[in-house]
C-alpha cells in the first residue's frame, strides 16, 4: 500500500508504463464488485402504513392585475368574499354585488408526507375554478385544508409563483404560454394536525413490493433472514413480507435503517412487449422469446403525379380555344424485403438484429410483433398503451 501511495504521489511525467499499470491494477482490485441486477430493499418495497395523505381546500386569491373572476358569471366568488368580510367584521348589504377584477376563487391541494409533524411546512398547488385569466401576482388568503375525514390538517397562505402568462390585444388576439391559471406556493402550507401511522402502533413490520412478484417476495424474505436470523421475515403472498419487530420505536427505526439498505436480486419481470400507440415507441423486455416462425414484411407504395399542360389552337384555326389538359402519371413501387426466419428461442438481441436487417421502421416493427402474437409465436404479453 505504501508503494502504491508513493507511486501516486510522484509527478505524472515520471511514471513509467509499469507504474501506471500497477496503479490501475490496484484500483481495479480495490473497487467493490456489485451485481448488475442487485437492488436495495428501499427501492423495490414500501413499508405498510408509511404513506402520504392528500388534503384539499377552497380559498380566494387577491391582488390580481385585473385578471380575476368575472363575478357576473361566477357568483360563488362574491359569496365567498362577502362571507370572509363578514367574519372580519365588515358587512356588505345583501342587495350590493361588488364587481371585482382582482379576486379569484381557487382550489388548493397538497400532499402531507409520512411522519409530518405540526408546525412543519409543505408545498401547495393553487388552481383557478372560475374564469380567471391569470393568477400571476396574486396572493392566497388563509385557507383551511381538509382530509377525506373532513378534519383540518393544514393552513395555506402566501404569494403565488405562476410559470405561465397570457397577453391579449384590443382586437381580441391573444398569446398564452403554459398555464397562467394555476401556480404553487413553496412551503405555503403549515401542518396543524399529525396523522397517526400504523408504523408506530404495531409490533409487525410489513414490506409491500411496488411490483408484486412471488420470486422477489421469497428472495426478499431470504435476504432478511440471512441478515437477521431464521424466521425473522415471512412472505405472505406475492407482494408482502412480514417482519417480527419490537414495540419500542427506537428498535423499529434502527431495524428499518438496516433493512432498507440491504441489497438483493429481485425476480425477473414477466416477458412483455410495450407499444405506445400514440408515439410509436416499442419497448421489448429481456425475457421475450419467439417460437420458430418465418416473417416477410413489405409495403406497396402508389405515387400519383399530375401535371397540367396548355393546348392552344393553330394560327389559322377558326373558333379554336385554349384549354388546359391534365397529364397524370401513376407509379407503383413494391418493396422486396426478404423473408427472415426465427429459430427456436430467439432472444431480444437477435430479434432486433433481424428486424434491422430488413430496414423495418418502428411502425413496421409493431405490425410484425402483432402478427407474431396472433400466430402464437410471440412468447410475451403484448401491451398497448
Amino acid at each position: 500500500m505504501n508503494r502504491l501511495l508513493h507511486i501516486m504521489n510522484r509527478p505524472l511525467q515520471n511514471l513509467n508504463r509499469w507504474s501506471v499499470t500497477a496503479v490501475l491494477s490496484c484500483l481495479v482490485i480495490s473497487m467493490p464488485v456489485l451485481t448488475a441486477s442487485a437492488a436495495r430493499i428501499k427501492d423495490v418495497a414500501d413499508i405498510a402504513g408509511v404513506r402520504s395523505n392528500q388534503i384539499v381546500g377552497y380559498g380566494l386569491v387577491v391582488g390580481l392585475a385585473g385578471t380575476g373572476d368575472q363575478t357576473t358569471q361566477t357568483p360563488f366568488t362574491i359569496q365567498s368574499l362577502k362571507s370572509m368580510l363578514q367574519q372580519l367584521g365588515v358587512t356588505i348589504p345583501s342587495n350590493v354585488n361588488p364587481q371585482l377584477k382582482n379576486v379569484a376563487a381557487v382550489v388548493v391541494h397538497a400532499e402531507i408526507p409520512a411522519f409530518a409533524k405540526p408546525g412543519q411546512f409543505i408545498d401547495v398547488t393553487v388552481s383557478s375554478i372560475g374564469n380567471s385569466q391569470s393568477l400571476r401576482g396574486g396572493a392566497l388568503l388563509m385557507t383551511p385544508m381538509k382530509g377525506v375525514d373532513g378534519l383540518t390538517y393544514a393552513i395555506a397562505q402566501g404569494n403565488l409563483i405562476v410559470g405561465g402568462f397570457g397577453v391579449q390585444g384590443e382586437d381580441g388576439s391573444s398569446v398564452t404560454v403554459n398555464i397562467p391559471s394555476a401556480g404553487n406556493i413553496p412551503n405555503g402550507g403549515q401542518i396543524e394536525r399529525e396523522i397517526e401511522s400504523a408504523f408506530v402502533a404495531s409490533d409487525l413490520l410489513q414490506l409491500d413490493l411496488k411490483k408484486p412478484d412471488f420470486t422477489t417476495a421469497q428472495r426478499l424474505a431470504d435476504r432478511i433472514n440471512k441478515e437477521l436470523g431464521p424466521d425473522t421475515a415471512i412472505p405472505m403472498d406475492g407482494s408482502s413480507v412480514r417482519i417480527m419487530a419490537s414495540l419500542d420505536i427506537r428498535s423499529k427505526v434502527a431495524l428499518m435503517s438496516t433493512l432498507e439498505n440491504l441489497e438483493f436480486e429481485p425476480g425477473r419481470a414477466s416477458a412483455r412487449v410495450i407499444i405506445n400507440s400514440r408515439t410509436g415507441t416499442v419497448v421489448i423486455g429481456e425475457e421475450v422469446r419467439i417460437y420458430p416462425s418465418a416473417v416477410a414484411h413489405g409495403s406497396l407504395t402508389v405515387s400519383v403525379t399530375e401535371n397540367l399542360d396548355v393546348s392552344q389552337p393553330g394560327a389559322f384555326a377558326d373558333g379554336g380555344q385554349t384549354v388546359v389538359t391534365p397529364d397524370t402519371a401513376v407509379d407503383i413501387e413494391v418493396e422486396t424485403n426478404p423473408m427472415f426466419v426465427f429459430d427456436p428461442g430467439v432472444s431480444l438481441d437477435e430479434l432486433v438484429r433481424a428486424v434491422n436487417q430488413v430496414g423495418a421502421a418502428p411502425g413496421d416493427l409493431v405490425a410484425i410483433l402483432e402478427a407474431l402474437e396472433r400466430a402464437g409465436a410471440l412468447q410475451a404479453e403484448l401491451v398497448v398503451i
